[in-house]
C-alpha cells in the first residue's frame, strides 16, 4: 500500500488550517478509495508549526486529536521555511512526498493530477501557477526576473521555481540538501540530485486570510543563495575551477594595473608608488576575492556540518500523532 505524505509548513495561519485540512481530505479520500492498489492508498498530512505566535499550535493539536491522519511537528522557534520542510520530510512516512503552503493559495485538488505524473520516467511533478493571483510589482515581476536569472545561471528549465505545490518520490525528497533558505531552489536541487522533473499548470488562489510573509528583501537573498547553488551545482567537486578563474582574473587585473602605472610614469611622469588608482584597484580585488572565497568555504563547511554529522537544522518542542521515541532521537 502506497502512502502519500503532504507536508505543510505553518507560520501564523490560524484562519486557514481547518479549511485547508478539509480540502485535502475531501480531495484525497475519494482518490485513495478509487486507486484499487494502483496508486496511493493512504495519505497523511504533516503540519510543521514554524514558531507561530497566534493560535496555530493549539488548532493543530485539536486537529490531531480529531483526525489521526493529521501529524503535527511543533518547532521551538521560527527557523524558516527550509528547516520546516526538512522537519516534515524527516517525520513523514510516505512513499511519495507532496509539499504545499498553508495559506490556501495552493489548491489541494491538484494533488491527484500531480501524483499521476509520477512514473518510472518522472521523479517529481512540480506545479506552475497558470493564473497567479498576486500583485504584479511586488510579487509577479520580481518572481519573473528571479526565475529567469536562476534558469540562466543553473540551466534548470523549470519556469516557476517559487510554486510550492509539488509531488516527488521519497528517495528524491530525502536526498535534497535542504538548509538555510534553499527551499527556493528545490527544482534546481532536485535536478542536481539526478531527479527527472516535469512541470504542469496548477490553480492558484488569492490569499483570503492571514498576512503574507513575502517581502522584497527575499529577492536580494535569492541572488546570494543563487551564488551558493551555482557553486554547489557546478564546482563543489572542483572548486579550483571556480576560485582559480577568479584568481587568474585578479592576476590579469594586477598586470593591467602595473602596465597602466608604468605608462602613466613614462608619459605623464606620475609617481608609481603613490598612484591612488593602483592602490585602490589592488585593495578592492583582494577584498573581493577574500570575501567571496570565505563565503563559499563557509557554505561548504555548513553543508559538511549538517550532512556528515547527521545534525538537524531545527529543534522539536512537541509532536502529535507521531512516535515519541523517534522525536527523542531526532531532538
Amino acid at each position: 500500500m502506497a502512502l502519500l505524505s503532504v507536508i505543510i509548513p505553518i507560520k501564523d495561519e490560524q484562519d486557514n488550517i481547518l479549511a485547508l485540512h478539509e480540502r485535502i481530505a475531501s480531495t484525497m479520500e475519494p482518490y485513495c478509495a478509487s486507486s484499487n492498489g494502483s496508486g496511493v492508498d493512504e495519505f497523511e498530512v504533516v503540519y510543521v508549526d514554524d514558531g507561530s505566535i497566534d493560535r496555530s499550535p493549539l488548532i493543530l493539536k485539536e486537529l490531531a486529536l480529531r483526525d489521526t491522519r493529521a501529524k503535527v511537528v511543533v518547532l521551538k522557534r521560527n527557523y524558516g521555511q527550509t528547516p520546516a520542510l526538512q522537519a516534515g520530510i524527516d517525520w513523514s512516512k510516505g512513499d511519495f512526498i507532496a509539499t504545499m503552503d498553508g495559506d490556501l493559495q495552493n489548491d489541494p485538488s491538484d494533488l491527484p493530477m500531480l501524483l499521476e505524473k509520477i512514473n518510472d520516467d518522472c521523479d517529481a511533478a512540480l506545479g506552475q501557477r497558470a493564473n497567479r493571483q498576486d500583485g504584479f510589482w511586488l510579487r509577479k515581476f520580481p518572481s519573473f526576473i528571479a526565475n529567469w536569472i536562476i534558469r540562466k545561471v543553473t540551466g534548470c528549465s523549470i519556469k516557476d521555481m517559487g510554486c510550492t505545490i509539488r509531488v516527488m518520490k521519497r528517495d528524491l525528497a530525502v536526498a535534497l540538501p535542504l538548509y538555510g533558505e534553499m527551499h527556493r531552489f528545490i527544482p534546481v536541487l532536485a535536478q542536481m540530485c539526478g531527479g527527472r522533473l516535469t512541470q504542469v499548470p496548477v490553480k492558484h488562489h488569492p490569499r483570503v486570510a492571514g498576512k503574507t510573509k513575502y517581502n522584497l528583501t527575499r529577492t536580494l537573498r535569492v541572488v546570494l543563495d543563487l551564488i551558493t547553488v551555482k557553486f554547489l551545482y557546478s564546482y563543489l567537486t572542483r572548486p579550483m575551477h571556480f576560485l582559480g578563474t577568479g584568481g587568474l582574473f585578479a592576476i590579469g587585473l594586477g598586470f593591467a594595473s602595473v602596465i597602466g602605472t608604468i605608462a602613466m610614469k613614462l608619459y605623464y611622469q606620475t609617481d608609481m608608488t603613490g598612484n591612488p588608482l593602483l592602490l585602490l584597484s589592488v585593495m578592492l580585488v583582494l577584498v573581493g576575492i577574500q570575501l567571496i572565497s570565505m563565503g563559499l568555504l563557509g557554505e561548504v563547511m555548513t553543508r559538511t556540518y549538517f550532512e556528515s554529522q547527521g545534525k538537524a537544522s531545527y529543534l522539536i518542542r512537541d509532536t502529535h500523532n507521531l512516535d515519541k521515541t523517534i522525536m527523542n532521537k531526532a531532538a
